[in-house]
């Protein structure tokens, strides 16, 4: 009686070894470096350096306020244009820059209430320097958004695998 070929007739190891190499192929296709679209880099360079201008604007405008104690508006039209296009593309800079403009109203707020001789509170006062700070923290991080690299092995298959399965 003649049987068909067995698992241990020395062919199994080179199909495992061959599906093994098949996955490794497709890890390593999935993992290369995922290149963010030239359009969508564009467009978030000019989301940065537009709200980076305007950030840079009411810095100043509250440097005005710290030497002649005149309350000022700060600027917020560039933010609300962008802030879709931001949120899209630059993540965690995005989410600080949102919850600065968020307190914007309560700095100016700030620099309008007076004490006894047109003084300016304590507590006013680090509203204010607390809102610069926050300020300038955003403008690094969102600079810093412009200056990321690729995306490579684990991040970039799970971002590729992600935006596969979201567009379905």
């Amino acid at each position: 009686m003649d049987t068909g070929p067995t698992w241990d007739d020395g062919s199994v190891p080179y199909l495992v070894a061959a599906v093994v190499a098949a996955f490794a192929a497709l890890a390593g296709w999935l993992a290369r470096p995922l290149t963010p679209d030239p359009a969508e880099r564009r467009e978030l360079a000019d989301a940065v350096n537009a709200v980076d201008r305007e950030l840079a604007a009411n810095l100043e405008l509250t440097t005005m306020f710290d030497q002649t104690k005149q309350a000022v508006t700060l600027e917020n039209g560039e933010f609300v244009r962008y802030s879709a296009t931001l949120a899209r593309h630059a993540g965690p800079a995005a989410a600080a820059v949102a919850k600065l403009y968020d307190q914007m109203s309560f700095a100016e707020s700030a620099m309008v209430r007076r004490g006894p001789a047109n003084s300016l509170r304590a507590e006013d006062r680090m509203i204010i320097e607390g809102w610069e700070g926050d300020a300038r923290e955003a403008q690094r991080s969102l600079r810093a958004t412009l200056e990321a690299r690729p995306l490579r092995g684990w991040a970039a298959l799970s971002a590729r695998l992600h935006g596969r399965f979201a567009r379905r």
